[in-house]
């Protein structure tokens, strides 16, 4: 299986398609608003969502959830950083799910993909927002200082996606209900 296994969804059952990318989605808006206290700032459990739907879902349905649904989420409660978010998170959604898919059908295979395609998608998140940070509040040094939470946020978004995948089932209950073939 590769990709076009993952679109098929979106080819035979469209309504089921937009209502599982609408439903991430919504958890990503709703994640991007949740932010867990830390000495010095917070982390956002969005990245959680945002990998977990990008190893579930097509590259297409990724970008929507990852990086529209990133945009929405700081327009309605941070709206400094929603274009920042918009390219980052999107960008790290389809990588994530490009890579992901090519270990489909081999479990090892699809667990060392979603491994690495998580912590590149993390990498492009750090980096995004790090760059990101540095033109909207232009300064690079604030920058700095919100790069270990950055750093903290992507990896939460590794581990707790590939929990959620493989640990919890999260997968097999996507493959029970026929949602990836």
């Amino acid at each position: 299986m590769d990709t076009t296994s993952l679109s098929a969804l979106r080819k035979t059952d469209k309504v089921k398609w937009i209502a599982i990318t609408a439903l991430f989605m919504a958890f990503n808006i709703i994640m991007s608003s949740v932010g867990i206290p830390v000495p010095g700032g917070h982390l956002y459990l969005c990245d959680v969502i945002i990998c977990t739907a990008a190893l579930l879902l097509d590259p297409l349905a990724a970008f929507i959830v990852g990086g529209i649904g990133s945009f929405l989420g700081d327009f309605l409660f941070y709206p400094a950083p929603m274009f920042v978010s918009l390219v980052t998170h999107g960008l790290q959604a389809v990588v994530v799910s490009v890579i992901a898919s090519r270990g489909l059908g081999d479990k090892k295979k699809h667990f060392t993909f979603s491994l690495i395609g998580t912590l590149i998608g993390g990498i492009i998140m750090v980096v995004g927002y790090t760059l990101g940070k540095t033109f909207v509040y232009s300064t690079f040094e604030y920058a700095m200082v919100k790069l270990p939470y950055e750093i903290a946020q992507a990896l939460l978004g590794v581990f707790g996606s590939l929990f959620l995948y493989f640990k919890a089932g999260l997968g097999n209950i996507y493959k029970r209900m026929g949602l990836n073939s």
